[in-house]
Parts: structure tokens; sequence; C-alpha cells
């Protein structure tokens, strides 16, 4: 029966994308990557570079481009199996733009006003583009298109999955098919990651500690962590603090209770505290710190890596359009245009 229920279990398809909007941070880390790394074990994962959607906000070519193997950088020497997921840029699977398009004709115009995160970004600043705005049809098509069961996401992005849900049901319904298993969202426990300032830890508050950050500039932002005034000799509660919040993301329970213990005695210093979680933060990223520096020095196989894998995705994604063009009545897929023209 066990066998079985494993069997079952790698038939369900994962699917997640990571924007190149800057350096990968703690928070990325815990409420995103760490989770991908595991389910790369419990079914088949798609993982994504979105460069697509990273262009409401970063539109300078060079930047996008480091920014891009920035984050295959990290994937890679996070862990990820490139045996068991399929890892590549989302403009590798131009299919995913025919989709977008298919699914804005299914799409209530309602559904996307009621998008809080568009509403949230433009309150930081953010020009309010279309793309801006149409974020959510890209994003359902990111994940329709392979026809995904789960898509691991934090908070924040719960209601994409729900929009991704009803577009899902709209377009079965509209074309009467079943061509779109109806996802489902999966919350990683560790989704909620403080940053310097108590806030959620976000590139948009400048309050990050960057994965592969180290050395000074590493120590600098983790002695920056936002502390109250509690003198040194009094008591202090670790449930309330910054410092020990993030502690417990890189240490085992011992020493977690044993860090609480001396908050508690008094007569310990949150600098002491600081430089503790330092230590750990070094500790838990210093391997991958060296894998990276590996992969930097050989970009040619990152690239090819990422070549490979949006071949494998574009596969899937030119399957599902047959289904959709069959359904919807666009025809058969494009033959390329230099096959054609070399046929004359």
């Amino acid at each position: 029966m066990a066998a079985q229920e494993k069997k079952e279990a790698k038939k369900v398809r994962f699917l997640s994308g990571v924007q190149p909007s800057g350096k990968l941070h703690l928070g990325n880390y815990f409420g995103a990557l760490r989770q991908h790394i595991a389910l790369q074990d419990e079914g088949e994962a798609f993982y994504f570079i979105a460069n697509y959607h990273a262009m409401t906000t970063v539109q300078d070519r060079g930047l996008l481009e480091q920014q891009t193997l920035d984050v295959a950088l990290d994937y890679l020497a996070l862990g990820l199996d490139l045996k068991k997921a399929v890892f590549f840029r989302q403009s590798d699977v131009p299919e995913v733009a025919e989709l977008a398009w298919v699914l804005s004709a299914v799409t209530a115009k309602g559904l996307l006003d009621r998008a809080t995160s568009y509403k949230d970004k433009v309150q930081r600043g953010i020009a309010p583009s279309v793309g801006l705005y149409y974020y959510p049809v890209l994003m359902a098509a990111d994940i329709l298109i392979y026809r995904s069961h789960v898509v691991p996401v934090g908070e924040d992005q719960v209601q994409h999955i729900e929009m991704t849900r009803d577009m899902a049901q709209s377009f079965n319904r509209t074309y009467k098919s079943e061509v779109f298993p109806v996802p489902k969202h999966r919350l990683d426990v560790g989704a909620k990651v403080p940053g310097l300032d108590g806030q959620k830890m976000s590139k948009s508050y400048d309050n990050t500690i960057e994965i592969f950050q180290e050395g000074k500039a590493l120590r600098k932002r983790v002695m920056s962590i936002v502390t109250d005034s509690t003198p040194l000799e009094d008591p202090k509660d670790p449930d309330t603090c910054n410092v020990f919040a993030l502690f417990q993301l890189v240490s085992s329970k011992e020493e977690q209770d044993e860090l609480a213990g001396m908050y508690r005695a008094g007569n310990f210093g949150y600098g002491n505290a600081k430089k503790m979680l330092l230590e750990k933060i070094d500790e838990t990223f210093g391997p991958y710190r060296e894998e990276r520096k590996r992969l930097e020095k050989d970009t040619g196989f990152v690239m090819s890596v990422l070549a490979e894998g949006g071949a494998r995705a574009r596969a899937e994604a030119q399957e599902t359009m047959k289904l959709v063009r069959e359904a919807a009545g666009l025809g058969q897929m494009p033959v390329p245009a230099a096959e054609l023209l070399g046929s004359r």
C-alpha cells in the first residue's frame, strides 16, 4: 500500500517561479526556495525564473540578464537536483504568452480589479502599467500551461492562485472541456520571515539579509537588526525579538532553548545575540556559498542547464496548447517559419 501511495504522489506536479528582481534573501529561502528543494522529492517539479514578470520593474537589459543568471546560480548552489526538477527561464516558453491571451478572453475584468497585489505595488510607487495589472493572468498561464496540481506560495500570493482556479474553471466551462486541472496552493510553515526592522523581509523595504552575503557586509546587516531598549542587565523576551526570530530559522531546538534562557536570565545583550545569529548564518550557508563560487566560474554550464530546462518545459507547454487550440477552435500548432520557408 505504501509503495502505491508513493507512486501516486509522484504524479503530482508542482510549479513555482521567482522573479529576478534583485539578490535573493533569507525571506526567499525560508519562504520559498527551501520548500522548492524539498518538493522535488515528492512529485514532478517545474521551477522557473520569471523574467517576463520582472519586466514590470526591471527595464535595464544588462541588469535583467545578470539577475536572471544570479537566480539560476542561487537555485543550483542551494541543491536543486536537475534529475528531479525542470528548471528554466519563463521567456524560453513563448507559448505561455499565447495561453495568457486565451485566458484573458474568458476572464472577467472585475476579477483583476480585485487583485490586492496590484494596488499594493502601485502604492509602493511601481508604475501602474498594463503588464502589472495583467500579472495574475500571466501567472495563471504559467501554472496552467504545465497542467500543474500544486503551487507552493507565500500568503501574499494565495489570491492569485484563487484567480488561477477561476480562470481554469472558466476555460473548461466555456469550451466544455477538461483541459486544465484546478490547482491548489501550498503554504510553507516558514513563510513569514522578519526583516531587519521587524516587517516582512522584502527587497521593497530594504530590510533583507542576502543568502550569499558574507564577511563585513553580512556582519553590518545582522548588527543593524532593530531591537528594543531593554537595559543589558534586565531579562528580555525572546518571543518579541527580531534577532531571536531569525535565529530560530538557522538553529536547532536545543540551541534555541539555550539562547531563550540567556534572554530571560538577564545580563545578556542583544549584541551578543546578533553575534550568535551571525555565526549560525555562516554555518548554515557557508557550504552553499562555496558551491555558488564554483558555479560562477562556469556560467556556460548554467546557461546550458536553463536551455535544456526550457526545452523540456516547452515540450510540455506545446502539448497543452494543442489541447487548448483544439478546444477553442484555433487550429493546429503553427509550423515553425524557418521550416515552412525551407520546404519551398
